[in-house]
Parts: C-alpha cells; structure tokens; sequence
C-alpha cells in the first residue's frame, strides 16, 4: 500500500486535507436552488463509500508497504472493525447537524463555529491518546483559533443585527456539530496499526479504516437522515420519493462533494503516520480559512456588512494562518 516516507509530504497531504473539507460544502450550492440537504446528503454519502473503496482498491493495494487491503480486511479484530465504525457513526450525526447549520446560518459562520470547535476538542483529544509534537505550540495555535472563531462570529452578530435576521437554530447547531466532530476522528485512529509500514496483527490499515469508517456513516444514515427528512430542521417533511424526483446534476453534485470530503479524509489518516493524529487533523480543520473565504468573496455572505466587520474578518483570518502555522511548527 501506498504510505508517507516524511513530515514534509504530511503537511502537503494536510493541506491538501484542508481545501477540500473547506470546499465540499459548495457542492450543496451548486445543486438545484430547490433541492433540499436531507436529499442532497444521501448523495453526498454515497460519494464517502465509493471513493474510500475505490481508495483501498487502488492506493491501499499496491506496493510493498504495509498489508494490502484485502490482506487486511481479512485479519482485522472485531473491536478494531468496531472502532473505526463508531468513529463514522458520530461524524456522521455531526456533519448532519453542521449541514443543517450551514443551511441556516451560511457557510462562513456554520464552518468557523462548527469546525473550530472541533479543532480544540479534537486536537486535546487526540494529543491525549497520542501526545506527537511540542504541546506549547500546538496548543498555542489552538488559542490563536479559539480567538478566530470569536472574532467570526462577533462579526456575523453585527451583520444579522443589520438584517434582522438572528439566525440562533444555525449557530446552536454549529456549536452540537463541532463539539460532537471533535470526537470521531480519535475511533478511526485507534482502530489503526500506528506505525504503517510495520502492520499489527488485528489492527487496520488506513485504508480499510478509512472504508470501514465510512461504512459507518452509510449504516447510520439510514437512521439519523431517516429521522431528518421526517422531522427537519427547516421547511416541510421530505421522502424518498422527492429524492428519486431530483435532477441529475443535483446528484452528481452530491456525489461530488462525498468524493472531495473523503480526499480530505483519507489524505489527513495517511499523514497521521508521520504528523501525529492531533497535528494531522488540526491542519486539516484549517479547513476553517478555507470555508471561510468562499462565504466572505464567492457567495457574498458579508455584502452589506456594517463598517468594521471586514477588520474583524481579516483579523480572523490572519489569526488562522499564524495558529496553523504554529501547529505546522509543532512536530
């Protein structure tokens, strides 16, 4: 299978990681102005599991390095199967609440919330399994975005002030999904062998972890979705047929934005090996700039923002790059 040979191709493979978790989102965009993000989520989904299969079929079976997938799959633990399941369970109940979140609160304000918080609570959580990297900085740079996300949503506040439009669903959603996110990514990295090149017996590669964690997603989207489109956040009930009545670019951009999401994925689990799981999905939570800028200069969220909010926003932004670059300084 293919590995990472050094830290330096890990930040690349990070941020790599952090362009497309920051993009995906747009793909709800770009679907129909009508179709509803219970349905478009179904897409999205099936996206996850194909290219994570295609993935370990491809990259995750070639070479000499580490266990082949299919080799892999075959040996692997019940509890390890287990673990990295659990870990697409609860992302998958997060990324619904912050799709929900982005629908009512936009991008630029659901992304810096749900996200950021799900880089404090992930990096803590992870360093405290496995402690890689100077704990100053990194933690440091954690701060820096803690600082970010404040400023973020000060702006947002003045702006929905202006609009007199409080959008407090949004922001109460992006909260639950971000504290909830932060927690996921430690199931998949447990479920692994922590040295890639030398496989464990009973542990997974990357890349069954990466296909059995999205396994998981597709398994309780059939639950937490379900209950979605039956009871929504926003708007009337929807049901499968409505699904089924979508036109195709609507599910093709569905299907996109799984695809780029599980890059992200797979690229942050691979440079886990050499970066440490906490830097590793720290970096790729920058998705947050990311996010961030596509609301700000492509969508126009912030047009008409009363004077100040653009300070607000570039400092927000210079924060990011300083504490990501403090992360980068870690290991």
């Amino acid at each position: 299978m293919f590995i990472i040979e050094t830290y330096g191709i890990a930040v690349v493979f990070c941020v790599v990681t952090m362009f497309a978790w920051g993009s995906w989102a747009n793909t709800q965009k770009l679907a129909a102005k009508d179709w509803r993000f219970e349905l478009y989520y179904w897409d999205y989904v099936i996206g996850i599991v194909l290219f994570a299969l295609l993935f370990a079929l491809t990259a995750g079976s070639m070479g000499e390095s580490g266990r082949s997938f299919l080799e892999d799959i075959s040996q692997a633990s019940n509890d390890n199967m287990w673990s990295a399941v659990l870990g697409g369970i609860l992302f998958n109940l997060a990324n619904i609440l912050l799709v929900a979140a982005i629908t009512l609160a936009g991008m630029s304000v659901a992304f810096p919330v749900g996200i950021g918080l799900a880089l404090v609570v992930g990096v803590i959580v992870n360093y405290i399994d496995a402690p890689v990297g100077n704990s100053t900085l990194l933690f440091g740079g954690v701060f820096l975005i803690v600082l970010a996300i404040l400023l973020n949503a000060n702006a947002y506040r003045r702006l929905s002030a202006q609009q007199q439009k409080v959008p407090t669903k949004g922001l109460v959603l992006a909260v639950v999904a971000g504290l909830l996110m932060g927690l996921f990514y430690k199931y998949v990295a447990n479920s692994m062998f922590p040295d890639f090149a030398n496989p464990i017996a009973g542990k997974l590669s990357p890349y069954t972890a990466v296909l059995l964690f999205a396994l998981g997603i597709l398994a309780s989207n059939f639950v937490f979705n379900t209950i979605l489109m039956r009871k929504p956040f926003e708007g009337a009930p929807v049901s499968i047929k409505d699904y089924f009545s979508g036109t195709g670019k609507s599910h093709i951009m569905g299907i996109l934005g799984g695809v780029i999401w599980c890059i992200g994925m797979s690229f942050s689990i691979l440079a886990s090996d050499k970066a440490g799981p906490a830097i590793s999905y720290g970096l790729g939570q920058g998705a947050t700039v990311v996010a961030a800028l596509w609301g700000i200069f492509v969508w126009k969220e912030f047009k008409g923002a009363p004077k100040g909010v653009g300070g607000m926003l570039n400092a927000m932004l210079l924060l990011y790059i300083i504490g990501l670059g403090l992360i980068i300084a870690a290991r």
